[in-house]
């Protein structure tokens, strides 16, 4: 006895219809996932389909015999069999495929040490929640990442006729921070794909390398991260030569099928041209500094607020060249998440203070200034980051700092700016 995996992909599909709830009788069931409901044709009831202008009947049947035996039968009029039998089988196992894929359990995968052992993979269930809807990115080119991403699922057949691997490959690049792990992880939720995620400091040669694409598994998603450093480490055991025939080797067309490669880097300036080449990597995403639309995007997700009267003056420090990294935004908004005014209000000292982008040690210090003036202080007041005190501080600091500095300029005669200049580079008293 045989299992009949056509029987499988039918019932996945009929289950998916629209007019299966027009049947007097339906079986509910709960699917694997939170709040999913399944519904399965009760025994010898009948759901009509409809395919390319053509009506076709489906019977739930069921013997009473000793085995039991489930059928499901297709009827279709005779005139039409010869049109559309193949066609509408073939679309019900691509149909049923994608549900099957949308409802599966995604995994994350990590490679281990492979001294003895024959697996070079263990999992555990991706939980990440980022979605394309939560990630702060310009929605242009949000748009056009979607859209690259659901043309690749559809393009098998072209990939084949030019006679390569069907895989995409995208580098993302940018100050840490910025949202790249999320935007990996936005891309395996939008898919349905498991994440591979190569610790290359774990590999032990260029063979090993090679085999861990080859323990990989189709419709999943393969990520280095920071691949700027490694290749900048002499110590590394991977080569350059094996880490370019990873990326686009004879073994890699020949086991990439159905494969999205992901690379991240800090800085891409200093990378060897090579590894950036089309054919290794087909994308390549700049993730910036926050801007003030993806300033929004954070308020919005974080705290609830999609406007706010204090929006035009965070908008000014933006367009004075002041930015942070997406997560010390977040990290600010987190911490005061009880009050959007005084988030707000952080992030606009934030950015003040540091209008270069490189917040986080001050973010930090700031943190652990106000953790102990709490301690000391009984004040009664109710602070986050940056607390009035702390605010008032800063600016008398910044003050003090920008006279030094003013006189410091007049002795040596060689200044080319003024103190209250708003250059995102000056004091800016």
């Amino acid at each position: 006895m045989q299992t009949n995996h056509l029987y499988r992909k039918v019932s996945i599909y009929l289950s998916s219809i629209a007019s299966i709830e027009d049947s007097d009788f339906i079986n509910l069931f709960t699917g694997k996932k939170t709040h999913d409901i399944v519904l399965h044709l009760d025994p010898n009831q009948v759901v009509d389909d409809y395919f390319i202008g053509t009506r076709v009947s489906w019977i739930n049947e069921e013997k009473n015999d000793t085995n039991r035996c489930r059928t499901f039968v297709l009827k279709i009029r005779r005139a039409d069999k010869r049109k559309i039998l193949r066609p509408y089988l073939q679309h019900i196992h691509i149909t049923s495929d994608e549900l099957e894929q949308k409802k599966k359990d995604v995994k994350l995968y990590i490679n281990i040490d492979s001294h003895e052992q024959s697996r070079q993979w263990r999992s555990v269930p991706f939980k990440h929640p980022s979605t394309f809807d939560t990630i702060a990115m310009e929605s242009d080119l949000k748009n056009k990442l979607k859209s690259d991403l659901e043309s690749f699922l559809k393009a098998k057949h072209y990939y084949h006729r030019l006679g390569r691997a069907w895989k995409r490959s995208y580098l993302l690049y940018g100050p840490s921070g910025t949202g790249k792990s999320s935007f990996v992880a936005a891309i395996a939720n939008f898919l349905g794909y498991d994440v591979y995620d190569i610790d290359l400091s774990r590999v032990l040669d260029d063979s090993d390398m090679k085999m861990l694409l080859l323990q990989t598994t189709s419709k999943s998603v393969i990520l280095i991260e920071d691949l700027d450093r490694f290749l900048m480490d002499k110590s590394a055991k991977v080569s350059l030569s094996g880490i370019l025939n990873f990326m686009d080797g004879v073994l890699n067309a020949c086991c990439a099928d159905e494969r999205i490669m992901v690379y991240t880097m800090n800085c891409k300036e200093h990378v060897d041209p090579a590894v950036l080449r089309p054919g290794r990597i087909d994308v390549h995403i700049h993730f910036p500094l926050c801007d003030f639309s993806a300033f929004k995007t954070l308020a919005n997700n974080y705290l609830g607020v999609k406007d706010h009267k204090l929006f035009p003056q965070v908008e000014e420090f933006f367009q004075t060249g002041a930015s942070l990294s997406p997560a010390e935004i977040g990290e600010l908004m987190i911490a005061n998440r009880n009050s959007p005014s005084r988030a707000l209000k952080s992030v606009i000292t934030a950015l003040q203070t540091d209008g270069d982008g490189r917040g986080s040690l001050n973010i930090r210090r700031q943190w652990t200034d106000n953790s102990s003036r709490k301690s000391t202080e009984d004040s009664g007041e109710q602070s986050g980051f940056f607390s009035k005190e702390g605010v008032n501080a800063m600016k008398d600091i910044r003050k003090l700092y920008g006279l030094l500095r003013l006189k410091s300029r007049k002795k040596s005669e060689s200044f080319d700016r003024t103190p209250d200049s708003k250059d995102g580079q000056s004091c800016g008293l």
